[in-house]
């Protein structure tokens, strides 16, 4: 055993998390549970519905967008609802429309980018995002969604490259 170094003080610091929470999960907080993973369960095949909703939003933004540009509302308008598709895919189970919107994202997050930002790469992935649901794509296991995923990433990436440090609180660009 090592020996103890006596200008060390180890301090045990108490678990809070399980007072805060009430103390251990009881059978009828584990009932509660199990009823609403089974609740979640029983919307799961609203979740296709849903998606779609949302991604007519998109459509109808880009739509805005192909005829007026990027720079002003429209512009914003498109980045709210790729923001939510972004938060939303996974959790209706397509992954691949969470990483699509991800990247989409990046190109048009800030004003300054979207007033330079190529219009068609932001399409490209809108046209990207109704394919994966059109053809029940859900996540990268797909080698055609794993490849274009991949390339619209990597020009995504390219374009936002410049406000890499701008997309960092101050304190992190130090």
């Amino acid at each position: 055993m090592a020996k103890l170094n006596p200008d060390v003080e180890m301090i045990a610091v108490p678990n809070m998390l399980q007072i805060k929470v009430g103390g251990p999960i009881g059978a009828t907080d584990l009932h509660l549970i199990e009823k609403a993973e089974n609740a979640l369960n029983d919307m799961r095949s609203d979740f296709a519905l849903w998606l779609e909703d949302e991604v007519v939003k998109l459509e109808e933004s880009a739509a805005i967008v192909r005829k007026a540009g990027l720079k002003g509302q429209e512009g914003e308008d498109l980045f709210i609802r790729a923001h939510d598709l972004r938060g939303l895919g996974s959790t209706y189970d397509f992954p691949i429309i969470t990483r699509l919107a991800s990247s989409m994202t990046k190109i048009i997050d800030m004003p300054e980018k979207r007033k330079v930002a190529p219009v068609a790469l932001v399409l490209a992935h809108v046209n990207a995002i109704r394919a994966a649901l059109v053809q029940n794509i859900r996540d990268t296991t797909d080698p055609v969604a794993a490849e274009l995923a991949d390339e619209l990433e990597v020009m995504a990436t390219a374009f936002a490259a410049p406000w890499k440090d701008e997309a960092q609180p101050a304190a992190a660009r130090g």
